[in-house]
């Protein structure tokens, strides 16, 4: 994903740790061009550390503050398989695209099914009424990475959004 984001000349911002798949991906987007600034909050970058040679490391009191950070500089999401921390930041980035907070293209990665079973109960809830069908279809999932990030960078941001993001 670093490379890829590299050779169409974007930018990525991320979590900032060194560890799991966001930190190779940032470490390949450096290595092949990209600038890539990190937004971590203080005790996990005592825990884990940050990737080296970040274009612009960004430090905050608390993981919402961080999640705040990252949708105000994001143009898109691209989740890669994780953890629960994935799946926060995930479920946070459509909450506030169904309520017209941001307008960001939201995608999964699902590498071999990964998120399989996740995308079977989003249409499960949306299947019983739970979830609106213009609201499921805020999530693109795909197997191909290629796709997935040229769906990010065509997508017409922004447009749509009642008011500005707004943190209470």
């Amino acid at each position: 994903l670093g490379k890829m984001i590299a050779e169409k000349g974007a930018n990525m911002i991320y979590g900032s740790g060194s560890v799991g798949l966001m930190g190779i991906s940032a470490r390949a987007a450096i290595e092949h061009g990209a600038q890539v600034t990190g937004i971590i909050p203080w005790f996990l970058q005592k825990m884990e550390g940050g990737v080296s040679n970040l274009h612009r490391e960004i430090v905050v009191n608390s993981m919402h503050e961080r999640k705040i950070r990252m949708a105000e500089m994001a143009d898109g999401v691209f989740v890669l398989p994780g953890a629960y921390g994935t799946l926060d930041e995930l479920f946070e980035m459509l909450t506030l695209q169904q309520l017209k907070q941001i307008n960001q293209p939201i995608v999964i990665y699902n590498l071999n099914g990964f998120y399989d079973h996740l995308l079977r109960h989003v249409d499960k809830m949306n299947e019983e009424g739970f979830l609106q069908d213009i609201n499921r279809d805020i999530i693109r999932s795909s197997d191909s990475m290629e796709e997935l990030l040229d769906y990010i960078l065509e997508y017409p941001a922004h447009e749509g959004i009642d008011k500005p993001l707004t943190w209470l």
